[in-house]
């Protein structure tokens, strides 16, 4: 072999391993974020748009799936301490169980079922690092230990529901009950200064308890249309809790991101659309599950908020490449908080 074929090979091999190691942390929201909103827009029956979101959640996914498997392939990075053992990782998790609990809805129950099993093995792989790496201060990202086990939770209801399986539900309580648990252990070491320095993952302080309380109504649907845990009673009334909790926190984000604007692109700010696609999507399932038509209302109001921010980060993500090229430079984004919470 010439050295010029051997020169050539060197390069497109390093020109794979960029590729693939340009993940940025947390690219997993993308598909969170996206998936959460397409729910929401089915429940409004906005077919179209909701179709379009889930392509988006889709492609991202897959995406993501290809680089990341081409680096454990190229062994760049070990699975189960992939993105530096930050909580990022678990995006991965979140992101692969939002997208199928809404193929499960969507009436695909076999691609529902395969990625529950793919998120449950991931989150198996992921899990003990973030418990091992235990830190004083926390991130937005951390409640992402939450999130990512609630999201098992609502995938679990969302098919013991259309496929009518008992065993769902009883197996659908335990990451509900973990989740609840994991966001304990988290706010109790959160840094209330990344309300105001976070760059979107902050977000995620409210969306956690926004999917918990999504994961407890679904389970409780699941046991009053099956007539199993005293018909979900005790369920319902925990989902109503978990609602409130959440919602105490909208006010909250909202004004601190007024009071400390952060308007520059980076991939946190998708950690901002899953929970606000996610208040949305709790709040139909409790209007729903409790009666409460005043919460269905925000609920549906709330969609076109989720659908915006949606849209407006989509754009952002897509502008910064053309940005880059025009300025001929690297991003210029801040750096991801390390395991001791600093940036």
């Amino acid at each position: 072999m010439t050295p010029s074929v051997n020169h050539q090979e060197h390069r497109a091999a390093s020109g794979r391993a960029r590729v693939a190691g340009a993940i940025p942390a947390g690219s997993g929201a993308v598909v969170m974020g996206s998936g959460t909103v397409s729910i929401d827009l089915e429940m409004t029956g906005q077919e179209l748009l909701s179709l379009v979101t889930l392509a988006v959640a889709a492609l991202a996914w897959a995406i993501l799936g290809v680089l990341r498997g081409a680096q454990v392939l190229r062994r760049r990075s070990r699975f189960p301490t992939a993105e530096g053992g930050g909580p990022s990782g678990l995006s991965a998790v979140a992101g692969t169980a939002v997208l199928g609990t809404r193929l499960t809805l969507l009436g695909w129950r076999w691609a529902g079922a395969a990625l529950l099993v793919l998120a449950l093995l991931l989150w198996l792989g992921l899990l003990g690092p973030q418990l091992r790496h235990r830190v004083t201060a926390t991130v937005g990202a951390s409640f992402l230990l939450s999130v990512s086990t609630e999201s098992l939770a609502v995938l679990l209801a969302a098919l013991g529901l259309t496929g009518r399986v008992g065993w769902l539900v009883f197996a659908s309580v335990v990451p509900l009950t973990l989740g609840i648990v994991f966001y304990g252990f988290v706010i109790w070491r959160f840094d209330l200064h990344q309300l105001l320095v976070g760059r979107g993952d902050q977000w995620v302080a409210g969306g956690a308890l926004a999917i918990s309380a999504l994961a407890c109504a679904g389970t409780a649907q699941v046991a009053n249309t099956l007539h199993l845990l005293g018909g979900g009673t005790a369920l319902r009334g925990a989902s109503l809790v978990l609602w409130v909790s959440a919602a105490c926190w909208l006010p909250v984000l909202l004004v601190t991101e007024l009071i400390s604007p952060r308007g520059s692109y980076g991939v946190r700010r998708w950690s901002t659309v899953f929970p606000v696609g996610m208040y949305a999507a709790c709040s139909f399932a409790i209007g729903s599950t409790l009666g409460l038509a005043p919460i269905s209302q925000f609920a549906r109001i709330w969609t076109w908020a989720g659908f915006a921010v949606w849209a407006v980060v989509l754009l952002a993500m897509l502008w910064q490449p053309v940005t880059l090229l025009r300025a001929g430079g690297k991003p210029n984004a801040p750096p991801l908080p390390d395991r001791s919470g600093r940036a």
